[in-house]
């Protein structure tokens, strides 16, 4: 439960970092990137695993930069669907997911070293042994 609390709020919390540093990204308010990043997170859950599959064979012959597409594609779906939560332009469209994984996996990581009790490996020790309970 905590975990995915605060997954969501480190999400809303790169979202208000892109809306900082990318143009075209713009948000109305903090509750507007809270429910931004629950939508993002579903979006990211349910419908980016089938346009993966989808657009296999491009991703293929691309080398793999038509996954930055998909990512924009999914970006711009929540801000479709969010009140207050826009993503307008090319520049939006495909830096806005790069600087929002960028900005997480930073914000997830100072998470984690600040509460070890909130991250999945709390459950094994520093010699890789369960703890005794």
């Amino acid at each position: 439960m905590w975990g995915t609390f605060l997954t969501i709020l480190a999400t809303a919390l790169s979202l208000l970092i892109v809306d900082l540093v990318v143009p075209g990204v713009n948000l109305a308010n903090f509750p507007a990137a809270l429910i931004a990043a629950f939508v993002i997170g579903l979006i990211n859950g349910s419908v980016k695993p089938i346009l993966s599959a989808l657009s296999l064979p491009l991703n293929f012959l691309t080398l793999g930069t038509f996954s930055l597409i998909v990512n924009g594609l999914c970006f711009w779906l929540a801000s479709v669907l969010v009140p207050g939560f826009a993503v307008r332009g090319i520049i939006a469209f495909l830096l806005g997911p790069v600087i929002l994984s960028f900005a997480n996996t930073f914000i997830n990581r100072y998470f984690a070293e600040r509460n070890p009790a909130l991250s999945s490996s709390s459950d094994v020790n520093t010699q890789g042994e369960l703890p005794s309970r």
